[in-house]
């Protein structure tokens, strides 16, 4: 059973969304799996398999999306000749469509259909940063009821424009004009240029996970959700989630934490991080088998931007994070508070944001100060590590970035950022659990 009940209004265009009623953080586990399944088909130990993976993903990549850069932004060269990491940073924005055109299956009832169809409204939202030296990375989620400022935006088939607005729910930035219009707000709240972008469906979740053998998580308590397709009923201690499962894992609100949007944002993260885990130490990059089908899996459910199309690209995006290490790959949430204005919506927190932001233009390494969110517990109850020499190379400590106020940014012997308390998040090095709501 689905909580379509709460899901009857169709998405359409900019009007806002009700409060937390879309399923939407199933595609959230995409962000590690696209990447990991890139790196498929460079892994591998032999080379006719790879340069077979490389010419069978590549025929299932989907036609591409044009993306407009903001004034002064600069597209990124397309003509990358060598296989290997990328060089440079790299900024990747992932949207999740809660659209169920063209899946079938169960969501091909009238219902679902009635649900949202079309473009969708991108209900998860995440922003891949890898910093220019490979040594960090950050993996950003925003909230689908963040109240921002969305830009004119181009319409999805470049015609014409969808004027902008001051105040507007983020997740409706995607039915406004599709996958550029997401890019172009997520530029303007952060101050970044993001030249590449996916949108990802409802289906790529439970492939990926079935893909990699499934994944194992850790729950402090029972996870049950019968509002999620197919019901969850979890009991404490370690489940393998594996297709659909993990698909409603993600999806879950009512099931976790204290059964909100943002609760579901860290309970996404103990799948993420456990996921990484299994990436780079469960030997899955040492599988050829399970990496070519992760791969595949990921470009069948990804409509991505035009400079994601060459399966090069994604490779060497993939070959950033191999020495990046599990303790300098960081989730967190786009911090945001209540939105004084109406209960069931938040804004962006101005303090807590720039430092986020900041660390973003800057292409520092940031350490979190803060808890693992509403619906996630850390059982070693030990503070946030931060990068070590084992992962990192020592360094003298970068000199304080200065923030929008002029303070400067605390930073640690290591020389990453120090995050105010308020945002939350975790490692992929540490091994949290999920709280139900039960």
């Amino acid at each position: 059973m689905t909580d379509l009940p709460r899901r009857q209004q169709r998405a359409r265009g900019p009007a806002p969304v009700r409060h937390g009623r879309l399923p939407r953080r199933r595609l959230v586990a995409s962000v590690l799996k696209l990447l990991a399944g890139v790196v498929a088909v460079v892994v591998v130990s032999s080379f006719s398999l790879a340069a077979y993976a490389v010419w069978d993903v590549a025929r299932s990549v989907k036609h591409g999306v044009t993306l407009v850069t903001l004034p002064g932004h600069t597209p990124v060269p397309q003509d990358i000749p060598n296989v290997g990491a990328i060089p440079g940073g790299v900024n990747l924005l992932l949207a999740g469509t809660d659209s169920r055109t063209g899946l079938g299956g169960v969501y091909n009832s009238a219902a679902e259909q009635d649900a949202s169809t079309g473009e969708g409204n991108n209900d998860v939202t995440m922003l891949l940063h890898i910093a220019q030296d490979h040594k960090s990375m950050m993996v950003i989620s925003f909230p689908r009821d963040l109240m921002v400022s969305i830009p004119t935006c181009p319409t999805p088939d470049g015609k014409d424009t969808v004027s902008g607005s001051s105040y507007a729910q983020f997740n409706t930035s995607l039915s406004r004009g599709g996958l550029a219009c997401v890019v172009l707000t997520v530029e303007k709240l952060t101050g970044v240029t993001i030249p590449f972008a996916a949108v990802i469906n409802f289906d790529g979740v439970s492939s990926m996970s079935t893909a990699v053998g499934g994944v194992t998580v850790c729950l402090a308590s029972k996870v049950k959700d019968d509002y999620t397709n197919p019901p969850l009923d979890l009991p404490a201690g370690e489940s393998t989630l594996v297709g659909d499962q993990a698909l409603s894992f993600l999806r879950s609100r009512h099931g976790v934490g204290d059964g909100s949007d943002l609760g579901r944002i860290s309970n996404q993260q103990v799948f993420l991080s456990a996921l990484a885990r299994k990436i780079v130490s469960g030997g899955v990059l040492g599988n050829p088998v399970q990496l070519y089908a992760l791969a595949k899996a990921a470009v069948q459910n990804v409509t991505p931007s035009q400079t994601l199309t060459n399966p090069t690209t994604l490779v060497e995006i993939a070959l950033a994070l191999k020495d990046t290490g599990l303790q300098n790959m960081v989730f967190l949430q786009y911090p945001a508070v209540t939105d004084p204005d109406n209960i069931n919506r938040v804004i962006p927190d101005e303090e807590a944001s720039t430092a986020v932001n900041n660390a973003l233009v800057n292409d520092q390494p940031v350490a979190l100060t803060g808890t693992t969110g509403r619906a996630a517990e850390d059982p070693s109850a030990t503070a946030t590590p931060t990068p070590t020499a084992t992962d990192t190379p020592a360094a003298p400590a970068a000199p304080a970035a200065p923030t929008g106020t002029g303070t400067p940014v605390p930073t640690n012997s290591s020389g990453s950022v120090e995050l105010p308390s308020t945002v939350t998040g975790q490692t992929a090095a540490q091994q949290t659990c999920t709280k139900g709501n039960n």
